[in-house]
């Protein structure tokens, strides 16, 4: 029995095999943010729930960067559905979803504050970065 997702070409498996899990341009772009605004993190935190890709556990925070189109941001021109095996990959981006959504609730559950930043939403560096600020509040270097 193959591990190949049942509905996917060589092409594409090829395709998604290449794609970052981590570390990548967003979510550095976010750690900068993060940083300049005076807060110390840790990145994928193995003992926070769903690992999320920057969190302060003793500040009580977590944050996501998703990419548009893997966690399918509703509303936004960067989603689209392949043409080739639809049925499977509406419901891949379903599941990506559900996965998403069962992350978020099981932090807030653990105490935790959530915030999801969206790779579109980076185009207006300034933009996210005011967000931040407003809801990280100070660094604690200003306290």
């Amino acid at each position: 029995m193959s591990n190949r997702p049942a509905a996917s070409d060589d092409e594409t498996l090829i395709r998604m095999r290449r794609q970052k899990r981590s570390g990548t341009k967003p979510e550095a772009l976010v750690r900068r943010l993060v940083r300049d605004l005076g807060h110390r993190y840790r990145l994928n935190s193995s003992t926070l729930a769903g690992s999320p890709d920057i969190s302060n556990k003793s500040r009580g925070w977590a944050i996501f960067v998703h990419g548009c189109y893997w966690h399918h941001h509703e509303g936004c021109s960067r989603v689209t559905v392949p043409k080739r095996n639809r049925d499977w990959w509406l419901a891949k981006f379903g599941r990506n979803q559900e996965r998403d959504a069962a992350k978020i609730r099981a932090l807030k559950e653990g105490g935790l504050r959530v915030m999801v930043i969206w790779e579109c939403e980076l185009r207006e560096p300034e933009t996210v970065r005011y967000r931040l600020a407003e809801w990280l509040g100070p660094g604690p270097s200003s306290e």
